[in-house]
């Protein structure tokens, strides 16, 4: 199905299967915008991009890269969420600003590429399928600040496998992580994770941006537990994938599938 805005643009199917996916993914980049709408080449992607930017779907503005440019992040603006009727959420930035550094949406676009690698690729396992994904706007609980990056649910033929994922991108202090881990592992035991999720069980899905960082985590967490923790890197998703043998606990140094 396709409809017109009141300045002509077309609007189609997958627009708003974009649009809808923003809601739960705040931003996004070119790249992330090609593997949720499917676009096949980067200049269709770009050509679609800067027309729902125009016809006021979208919020534009700039990301300061490493190696000194910039590349376009986007947002939901309010009339986009109103379109597709979903909340208005996402970062408060005036159209076309140049950001240097901002770590809230580097965050942000880090889980989105664990979003889009669970969601958007092949599960290479026979029988198992991505059943969902939840963000979180507000604590688990009202007794903890423990705000997940995301949940996630795939199904295997026998039983259904949940996982809570944590990004570490190096921002936080070695006594902040524990505090994370007391906190999951609080909510572990207390029983409230199966009556809200309807799961028995789940995991701490850890993935970093370095392997001396998630060495550092293991260490801290190895402390408190050494079970619900995996971790990995970023560069191991990458390089060998998401269901790939990448995967260590908090002891032990033998890599393993989480399947």
């Amino acid at each position: 199905m396709t409809g017109n805005n009141n300045n002509g643009f077309i609007l189609q199917d997958r627009d708003r299967h974009l649009l809808r996916e923003l809601a739960v993914m705040r931003v996004i980049d070119r790249e992330q915008a090609k593997c949720v709408a499917g676009f096949g080449s980067t200049t269709r992607a770009n050509d679609r991009l800067l027309g729902l930017t125009r016809a006021g779907f979208l919020r534009r503005f700039f990301l300061g890269t490493k190696a000194g440019g910039k590349k376009a992040i986007y947002a939901l603006s309010r009339n986009g969420a109103r379109l597709v009727d979903v909340p208005f959420r996402g970062p408060r930035r005036t159209q076309n600003e140049v950001l240097v550094a901002d770590f809230l949406l580097t965050h942000q676009l880090h889980i989105n590429q664990i979003y889009c690698a669970l969601k958007y690729r092949p599960i290479p396992i026979v029988e198992v399928r991505f059943l969902q994904w939840l963000s979180f706007y507000e604590p688990l609980e009202a007794s903890t600040r423990l705000i997940p990056d995301g949940y996630l649910e795939v199904l295997t033929p026998e039983k259904t496998v949940a996982a809570f994922l944590e990004v570490d991108l190096g921002y936080e202090g070695r006594s902040a992580w524990k505090a994370k881990v007391r906190n999951y592992l609080r909510y572990a035991v207390s029983g409230n994770f199966a009556t809200r999720f309807g799961v028995p069980q789940f995991r701490v899905l850890v993935v970093t941006d370095s392997e001396r960082r998630m060495q550092s985590l293991r260490a801290a967490t190895l402390g408190l537990t050494d079970k619900v923790f995996w971790f990995t890197t970023f560069r191991s998703i990458t390089n060998d994938g998401f269901w790939s043998k990448v995967w260590l606990r908090a002891t032990g140094e033998e890599r393993q599938c989480l399947l």
